[in-house]
């Protein structure tokens, strides 16, 4: 009797599923996420001192409180909303976000994405422990230890560990660690508010230094693209990662709800908290911004700190781990979160001898947006438009060089190139390298975002139309996918 062949399986067949450390779809019956999961992981993820920071940002920028506010909601509303239909893309197809960028981008163009991705990760694990840190120092000068830089670098290499230690540990870690940890910061983070708000003179009517016209909309624009849309912006590449353990049973209203919410209702929290924070003094000093309302309560807000980090970076590690596995790097997952924490240790070090935080923050931020936007919408097109939410999940897995996506695909490819070029040239940064000819000829007003999405988004629509003409026959229902052998 004729065995079957490797090609032959090819055309129907996916990885078998071994546990959460496998890039393999995850099948119906280990899917056991549920809407708290998904709520619990995005809130924790986002209950970090960068966001009252880049609250404070728009005050020292010269804005108005109720500028700063305004950008917050609407441009995470925005964000927040888009970020969503990337939640359930995951859900849909049980396949992480990088993986699912092979059917858009080809079995190796998919590696443009995914190795942008694999560094933002690391350089985030960096720059959110980082941030933590003149918090950190200032609140044990509180308690009357001083410890310089020296005990910067200890806190880094604490943080560090902590988080590398959970992430490798895999979804289930990171989930139980969210679940029990994050309901206590919210209770930590009420009682800081109300503290501060009560005794702080706040100034609820502060209207800036007088900025009007194209200084202005500059301001609130570099704000939006900072912590608005473009906060947003920054977790479309992580999204399937973790609702790809949500059943599909579950409607898909309530893990898009669950999920939005709980990066919304915490970056407008803590984006508002550092904006009123900074009426009273607008200098952004990450450390004496909250370490001189605090006092008494030095403790505990040095607990919800050093949470932030953590919290946060264990989903950058995680990703980071499985964005290796997509590159085709054949290593033990719990090796490569490791490497990413010894990485981002040095990173970290790094910039503890940076002396000048705003331009080091904002051109990170600012580069990160240059290429989630325009990937962003290359998927938002190739799932909702040219695959109909229907994508041939055994394809993703073909090996390099055989694969029935092709190795490369160029429509995808070049629209994103020429998205990344369309954002740089309407981004302006705090760094001059980031201050494109297009933003410059606006008046200084960044809408990278809007132009690298428009530009990349409408260019793959063109150019992979014809894709849409055949998806129809080609694709496979969710539901009815093989996943295992």
């Amino acid at each position: 009797m004729a065995t079957s062949t490797p090609a032959h399986r090819s055309a129907d067949w996916t990885p078998d599923w071994s546990g959460e450390h496998s890039l393999a779809p995850v099948p119906d019956e280990a899917r056991s996420s549920t809407a708290g999961h998904q709520f619990w992981i995005w809130a924790g993820a986002n209950i970090a001192p960068i966001n009252w920071v880049l609250g404070a940002l728009g005050i020292s920028l010269g804005l108005s409180l109720f500028d700063v506010v305004l950008v917050l909601v609407l441009g995470n509303l925005i964000g927040m909303g888009m970020f969503g239909f990337f939640v359930l893309m995951g859900q849909r197809t049980g396949v992480t976000q990088m993986v699912l960028s092979r059917s858009a981008f080809g079995r190796r163009g998919a590696y443009l994405p995914t190795a942008f991705q694999f560094v933002i990760t690391i350089g985030w694990c960096a720059i959110n422990t980082w941030i933590v840190l003149d918090l950190v120092t200032s609140l044990f000068e509180e308690l009357g230890i001083d410890g310089g830089r020296g005990l910067k670098i200890a806190a880094v290499l604490v943080i560090m560990a902590t988080q590398v230690l959970i992430a490798a540990y895999g979804f289930r870690a990171i989930a139980s660690f969210e679940k029990y940890t994050v309901p206590v910061t919210l209770v930590v983070l009420a009682a800081m508010t109300v503290v501060a708000w009560a005794k702080l003179d706040v100034d609820w009517g502060f209207s800036g230094t007088g900025l009007a016209g194209t200084e202005r909309l500059s301001a609130m624009s570099t704000v939006m693209t900072a912590i608005g849309i473009g906060w947003g912006i920054s977790w479309f590449a992580y999204a399937s990662d973790y609702s790809r353990f949500v059943p599909r049973s579950m409607p898909a209203r309530k893990v898009f709800a669950a999920s939005a919410l709980g990066q919304f209702i915490p970056v407008i929290w803590l984006g508002v908290l550092g904006a009123t924070l900074a009426t009273v003094n607008p200098g952004v000093d990450p450390g004496q911004l909250i370490v001189n309302s605090f006092g008494a309560l030095a403790i505990p807000v040095l607990l919800l700190v050093l949470h932030g980090p953590i919290a946060t970076n264990i989903l950058n590690i995680y990703s980071a781990s499985v964005c290796a596995q997509t590159l085709d790097i054949r290593v033990d997952r719990k090796v490569v979160a490791y490497v990413v924490g010894v990485l981002a240790t040095v990173f970290t070090v790094w910039l503890v001898f940076k002396d000048d935080f705003a331009w080091a923050l904002d051109g990170w931020l600012a580069s990160m947006v240059t290429w989630v936007a325009p990937w962003g919408a290359i998927m938002l097109v190739h799932f909702y438009w040219i695959s109909r939410q229907n994508v041939d999940i055994p394809a993703l897995y073909d090996k390099p060089g055989v694969s029935r996506l092709g190795d490369f695909r160029w429509d995808a490819i070049i629209a994103f190139v020429v998205g990344i070029f369309a954002t740089w040239c309407f981004e302006f940064g705090i760094p001059e390298a980031l201050q494109g000819p297009g933003a410059k000829a606006l008046g200084n007003v960044d809408l990278s975002w809007l132009a690298g999405s428009i530009a990349a988004g409408g260019i793959y629509a063109i150019l992979g139309a014809s894709r849409r003409r055949s998806s129809g026959s080609s694709a496979v229902t969710p539901g009815t996918d093989r996943v295992g052998s």
